[in-house]
């Protein structure tokens, strides 16, 4: 018993011959990667001297504050540069969210005692006054006439930058954040000329911080880290920087509190404020940086604990629209995320940051800090004109962020 068998056509499909030119594939984004020459390690701060001779100096300002005077690196920073043969003017008169008439007074001693470098030495805030006064230098003026991007034109004198916290990254970054104290808001300063000639983190600095000031700035790193992760300018370069800042954050931050003399916690701290800097210089920021800028300039309150209180409630909003990279962020905060859907792994990030926070004695609200509900809406409207919220993965209006301000209260 058998039958034909009926075959069923097949439609007629193009085909490409072999030797016929195939369709190039897209190139990848072409990625910039600004970056200064870094000295890393124990003893580092060793190699000042040298590295303030190679940028040219013979008498160069160094910018500091009370405290690390107080802790002593000031006194051996001097020495290394006066074993160099270098006349070293210090300028100690800075306060923390370095505020515009300081960046002034600064550049009028640079002027009259004949400076030619600035050496930064200490946390973000003589970093950030001692690029000012660069600015101000090279291209005359008023500091805040340059708030916004690329707006520093002329060229600045060499930067040899100290850090002494772990976390503000500013000794790497094309950042310079002023307070303007008429309007009591921060601006940002932002451009390639402000990334520093030379870098120079020495973990042993670390050990002489308050242990608030410890909390706040690592929590800043942790910020960084997530948010040029998450940021609209990521790149691949930048993003090995930004998981590794995360990792490095979560796994010492606690240590470095309850064991403040502990040299490998903290060396791990001074590099997770490293790779972080070299993430948010390079892939900009986010939403909770613009509103944590307009918190401290209103109440002159510390950066890092701002951003603490911030960020689970800036992570949840984005998250809302693309959690998908909140993943491998969680992942690296040592979360176990396989398998977890991308909404619910953005959750469990907000609330590891939380619990971090908690740890290191972070208030848990704005409230705390002297933030009142009749504040949020002039808070919400200098949000929106500072530059870091261009960059935020979600758009963001002023009921937004008035929002995220009350969520935070």
């Amino acid at each position: 018993m058998g039958g034909a068998v009926q075959s069923i056509a097949e439609p007629d499909l193009p085909t490409q011959r072999d030797d016929e030119p195939q369709p190039p594939a897209p190139r990848p984004p072409l990625v910039k990667f600004h970056a200064p020459e870094v000295v890393f390690g124990l003893g580092s701060l060793g190699e000042a001297g040298f590295s303030a001779a190679r940028l040219g100096a013979r008498r160069p300002m160094v910018v500091t504050d009370p405290g690390i005077i107080e802790a002593g690196w000031c006194d051996e920073l001097l020495g290394h540069l006066r074993e160099a043969r270098l006349a070293p003017v210090v300028w100690s008169a800075v306060t923390p969210n370095p505020k515009d008439h300081e960046i002034h007074a600064a550049y009028e001693r640079y002027v009259e005692q004949g400076c030619d470098v600035l050496i930064a030495l200490g946390g973000g805030s003589c970093i950030d006054a001692a690029k000012g006064v660069a600015i101000l230098s090279g291209n005359g003026g008023r500091i805040l006439d340059y708030g916004g991007v690329d707006l520093v034109a002329k060229p600045i004198p060499p930067l040899l930058m100290i850090p002494s916290t772990s976390g503000t990254g500013a000794d790497v970054s094309q950042f310079c954040i002023v307070t303007d104290t008429e309007r009591s808001v921060k601006i940002t300063i932002m451009g390639r000329a402000l990334v520093p000639d030379i870098s120079i983190t020495d973990p042993r600095l670390l050990m002489t911080m308050p242990e608030w000031l410890n909390a706040a700035t690592g929590l800043d790193a942790l910020t960084h880290g997530i948010e040029s992760f998450v940021s609209l300018a990521h790149n691949p370069l930048a993003d090995i920087h930004a998981l590794n800042a995360v990792g490095l954050v979560c796994a010492n931050l606690r240590t470095t509190i309850l064991r403040p003399t502990e040299e490998a916690a903290r060396s791990k701290m001074a590099q997770a404020s490293l790779n972080a800097g070299l993430a948010f210089t390079n892939a900009i920021l986010g939403a909770t940086h613009a509103m944590s800028h307009q918190v401290g300039g209103l109440l002159d309150a510390p950066h890092g604990v701002v951003n603490g209180v911030l960020l689970p409630h800036v992570i949840r909003y984005n998250a809302q629209e693309s959690p998908e990279r909140f993943v491998e962020l969680a992942r690296s905060a040592g979360l176990q995320v396989d398998g977890v859907p991308a909404g619910e792994a953005a959750e469990m990030l907000a609330v590891h940051v939380r619990e971090l926070a908690d740890d290191v004695g972070v208030p848990r609200g704005l409230r705390e800090l002297g933030v009142d509900e009749s504040a949020i809406p002039r808070l919400a409207l200098n949000t929106l004109d500072d530059a870091c919220l261009t960059t935020n993965p979600r758009a963001a209006s002023s009921g937004d962020v008035e929002k995220l301000f009350l969520a935070a209260l």
